[in-house]
């Protein structure tokens, strides 16, 4: 067991902590920190038993913002597991708060420790994102300011804008360099390019905004209506923005094997239910219980995650907004799009290049990529493009249901 009882001894340095805490100051844990208790998580792999550790792997720095909201706190004790990584990928947790959340990442902190994961190796809490990202292999970003009552888009991406820029400073300056990056916090395609751009030390391959929950919603729709298990639907990618434009591709899934429109005989219902259904189950979910899709976010990072640290089987493909640069499809380059993707399994991946474009799946895509490139107009003076602007004022609103 990782875990160490608190002794009387291990007191001292908890309050200490705690003192740390109350005065903002963020904490850092020593490498070799002899002391155990409350936020003070070190461990030294030799000290256990070896029948534990002998297959395990070195271990990986994981760092997450907006670590104390709702996504993470489903999200966090999945990773501390072994449920995304593996069961023998021991794990240090890097978790940035702010001012106003620090009580609360405390608070997670506590139950991390208090849950005895063997593979939680350590915990860091913070407020600085250079700490928080110092030798990081993952960041997973999932903190992003709210919409407010009456903001328009182009708000948002301007406030948010501004959290992604530091955050991609703070990536560039401290992240390991191979280091992959998933945007979870909305708009999430265009907050992932602007990290992307301003972390120019890391590769733009590595930067991704999260549509597997999109996929896996449309994955859903399709198994109910063919009356088959969601296992059976493979080859279902989400191209575009994590938007109401965004589009679920019918026309290359399978169920069972067979083309998904050979399976479910009709086009008006891809076209006119499914598609929509796809794009608006937030709101449909927020309108029921009251809250935005906290836990199913969680659980399709996770899937995300393991789609790139696990070989793509063959002739699958999983969805992900990545960098445009060089995709065969003539998709505008340098903006971040959601397109099929496909894995070895060693945290890379390539995009398919066999994907069938029809006229409608075409002029469907050709929206997103236009919406896309508007709001990159939006936050151009954040990514060093001069003579941008802002286009998307006064236009409908494309913004996921319930999920701003």
């Amino acid at each position: 067991m990782a875990m160490k009882a608190m002794s009387m001894k291990g007191l001292k340095p908890a309050t200490a902590v705690r003192a740390r805490a109350a005065s903002r100051t963020p904490l850092r844990v020593r490498a070799n920190a002899e002391q155990y208790g409350v936020f003070r998580l070190s461990y030294d792999v030799s000290k256990e038993d070896p029948a534990l550790t002998r297959n395990w792997k070195p271990t990986i720095k994981v760092a997450v913002t907006g670590a104390s909201g709702n996504i993470a706190n489903h999200l966090l004790f999945m990773v501390a597991s072994g449920e995304v990584y593996g069961k023998d990928q021991p794990i240090a947790l890097q978790l940035l708060g702010s001012e106003r959340s620090y009580n609360a990442l405390e608070g997670v902190a506590m139950e991390l420790e208090d849950s005895l994961y063997p593979l939680l190796r350590s915990v860091q809490i913070g407020i600085k994102p250079e700490e928080c990202f110092e030798a990081a292999d993952w960041a997973l970003m999932i903190g992003a300011k709210p919409r407010g009552p009456g903001m328009e888009r182009a708000d948002l991406l301007a406030q948010n804008g501004e959290i992604f820029s530091v955050q991609g400073r703070a990536l560039n300056e401290a992240a390991h360099e191979n280091c992959k990056v998933i945007v979870v916090g909305n708009p999430c395609n265009t907050n992932a390019l602007i990290a992307m751009e301003n972390a120019p030390r890391l590769r733009r391959k590595n930067f991704h905004a999260l549509t597997r929950l999109d996929e896996n919603r449309a994955k859903c729709q399709m198994a109910v209506k063919a009356g088959k298990f969601y296992t059976s639907v493979t080859r279902t990618a989400i191209w575009g923005n994590h938007s109401t434009t965004q589009v679920p591709d019918f026309l290359n899934s399978k169920i069972g094997g067979k083309p998904a429109m050979n399976v479910i005989k009709d086009i008006k219902w891809f076209k006119e239910e499914f598609t929509p259904t796809v794009a608006t189950r937030g709101g449909a979910l927020i309108k029921k219980w009251g809250k935005s899709s906290a836990a199913s976010t969680a659980v399709s990072t996770a899937d995300a995650i393991r789609a790139l640290i696990t070989p793509t089987p063959p002739g699958d493909c999983f969805s992900s907004g990545v960098c445009t640069d060089g995709n065969p499809y003539g998709i505008t380059e340098g903006i971040n799009f959601s397109m099929p993707l496909r894995s070895d399994g060693d945290g890379d991946y390539e995009v398919c290049d066999d994907f069938i474009i029809d006229d409608w799946l075409r002029e469907k895509i050709a929206a997103s990529e236009d919406e896309l490139v508007k709001e990159r107009g939006c936050v151009s003076h954040l990514i060093g493009v001069d003579g941008g602007t802002c286009d998307i004022r006064g236009v409908a609103d494309t913004t996921v249901p319930g999920e701003a």
